[in-house]
């Protein structure tokens, strides 16, 4: 005699598949933000301020908003979110940057200070944009415990 009263256990299901147009769609958002990467490293204006203020990156972030919600349970939404954070702590750091840069230009110390700044958050701008578009490509999520 069987025990009817425990369902039958379900197997459980495969995470949401990413479909290849919106893999594509990820790699024109790293490319757009790499766009902006590359017009502060070949102009006057440093890759923070080209990051923070480029018009590829803003492009990028609102495109990372408009088709957050389909990359939902997927390695992608961890691109999206690894992007998104990006862009917003890049914006975070270049307004903590420009406001202390004021008073701390006074000093003879506050100008490479301020230097040492901007050229911190352009590196870690560069690392967040190539490990990201590496992890892209190799179809990992950002983030170790899934996405």
């Amino acid at each position: 005699m069987s025990d009817s009263t425990t369902p039958p256990t379900a197997a459980p299901a495969a995470p949401p598949r990413a479909t290849e147009s919106l893999v594509g769609y990820t790699h024109v958002i790293y490319a757009l933000h790499s766009l902006s990467v590359l017009i502060g490293l070949t102009t006057f204006r440093s890759v923070a301020a080209s990051f923070v203020w480029g018009l590829p990156s803003i492009i990028a972030v609102i495109m990372n908003y408009a088709r957050r919600s389909a990359t939902h349970g997927s390695y992608l939404e961890s691109h999206f979110q690894w992007q998104i954070r990006t862009f917003w702590y890049a914006v975070l750091w270049a307004f903590v940057i420009a406001t202390l840069k004021w008073p701390l230009l006074i000093s003879l110390i506050g100008i490479p200070l301020y230097v040492a700044g901007r050229l911190a958050l352009s590196i870690w701008i560069v690392y967040r944009v190539a490990r990201g578009w590496i992890g892209l490509a190799d179809r990992r999520p950002m983030y170790s415990g899934g996405a």
